[in-house]
């Protein structure tokens, strides 16, 4: 495929090619996930897992249906609420219920489950949550832009010495992930609002923690003056994709006020007196929704090997080989690989086709003339033919 023509695929026709999801009317705004975009979905929890757990964090998982009162506290039913779902209990007509569009407030009932002690902190709290924002229908757009989303969210409370630790920590790992794919982020600096909460002198304090991590981590940054939340500043990393689109994705970001003020957070220092924590706001690569439609398009559905829903296409030639084949086939699920094997009566070049079609990474077309050499032909994706090779020297390759 020309590479001007990669550059205009949409994620949408993408994973319609591809058999990963598709929308429907009767759920605007939320995508149904098909068995293999469910295989990358799973791939991205998995590796934020993974991460979560290296680090230090502790997985939690909060209502998605709560009293408005959480949300009248937090201050976002006041200022969003028209961006909410919400209800009035048919059963109780006092009860008015919304459905979560953040995991920020209902964290704090966790943290403050218990008395926290200055020995506590940092106490990190992930949550792989999923939120409803009520989106204008015309403003709805494939996997960009949906009203129901699944966020890679984490929430960190701090002591106020520990901040520019902890936002280092949390830089070092979205610049790690990204690097991994291969993008090339830019960070910002989001500084005091004009309508904000809290004095300037806990702001400046808070922005001074940002410039430590973001010096000792070495990165570099531009300042998004006056850019910051009415509640704290934040670092913004940005990628720019394939289209040379740009996208703001991960942050960190620090909270001096709602959380800690309008939830009565608190720890116990080393002298028996109630302090307040900061919370630190961490998303690696935000909504799973938005991040597969950009990796999609970025990569044209050919997805690194770790993310791919097939990784290995084992082609038969003729049903001669079919024995073979699948001994091929069984050999490597038992190694954890996400193979298929195609049997069917079409022609190798058909069924190359139709491999590429969907990014498969690796094709093993297997003849007679493989059976008698006890190996596989290799096609590896954008690369073409690499030769006949063991089933053992192709595993060494793709570890």
């Amino acid at each position: 495929m020309p590479e001007s023509k990669r550059k205009r695929r949409d994620h949408r026709e993408l994973g319609q090619e591809m058999d990963l999801f598709s929308f429907h009317e009767i759920a605007p705004g939320a995508p149904f996930w098909h068995p293999k975009g469910m295989i990358i979905f799973r791939e991205l929890e998995k590796k934020a897992r993974e991460i979560n757990d290296r680090e230090g964090y502790d997985e939690i998982s909060t209502p998605i249906l709560v009293k408005k009162e959480v949300f009248e506290k937090s201050g976002h039913w006041e200022h969003y609420r028209d961006n909410m779902f919400w209800f009035k209990n048919p059963v109780d007509e006092n009860e008015v219920l919304a459905i979560k569009p953040m995991n920020c407030p209902e964290s704090t009932y966790v943290y403050n489950s218990e008395i926290r002690s200055y020995r506590d902190l940092p106490l990190r709290l992930a949550e792989i949550g999923r939120l409803h924002r009520n989106e204008l229908s015309g403003t709805l757009g494939g996997l960009f832009r949906v009203r129901q989303i699944t966020m890679d969210d984490a929430h960190v409370f701090v002591r106020p010495d520990q901040t520019s630790e902890e936002i280092f920590n949390t830089l070092k790992i979205i610049s790690d992930f990204y690097e991994m794919l291969g993008f090339e982020p830019r960070y910002f600096l989001a500084t005091r609002p004009k309508k904000a909460l809290g004095d300037k002198k806990a702001w400046d304090m808070a922005e001074n923690a940002l410039k430590e991590a973001l010096k000792k981590a070495k990165i570099k940054y531009e300042v998004a003056e006056g850019e910051g939340a009415f509640y704290g500043p934040k670092v913004e990393v940005h990628i720019k994709d394939s289209q040379g689109r740009d996208w703001q994705l991960g942050t960190a970001q620090l909270d001096l006020v709602m959380l800690p003020e309008k939830f009565d957070l608190a720890y116990i220092d080393e002298n028996g007196a109630r302090q307040k924590p900061m919370v630190i706001h961490r998303a690696i690569f935000g909504s799973f929704e938005r991040f597969i439609g950009i990796l999609l398009e970025h990569f044209d559905g050919a997805l690194p090997f770790w993310l791919s829903p097939t990784q290995v296409a084992v082609l038969t030639i003729n049903e001669k080989v079919s024995d073979y084949a699948k001994k091929v086939y069984k050999e490597l699920k038992a190694k954890n690989i996400r193979v298929e094997l195609d049997s069917r009566n079409e022609t190798i070049a058909k069924k190359i086709r139709d491999a590429e079609v969907q990014r498969v990474p690796y094709l093993l077309v297997i003849g007679e003339k493989e059976i008698k050499e006890n190996k596989v032909a290799v096609r590896e994706r954008d690369k073409g033919d690499l030769g006949a090779k063991t089933l053992e020297e192709f595993l060494k390759m793709i570890k």
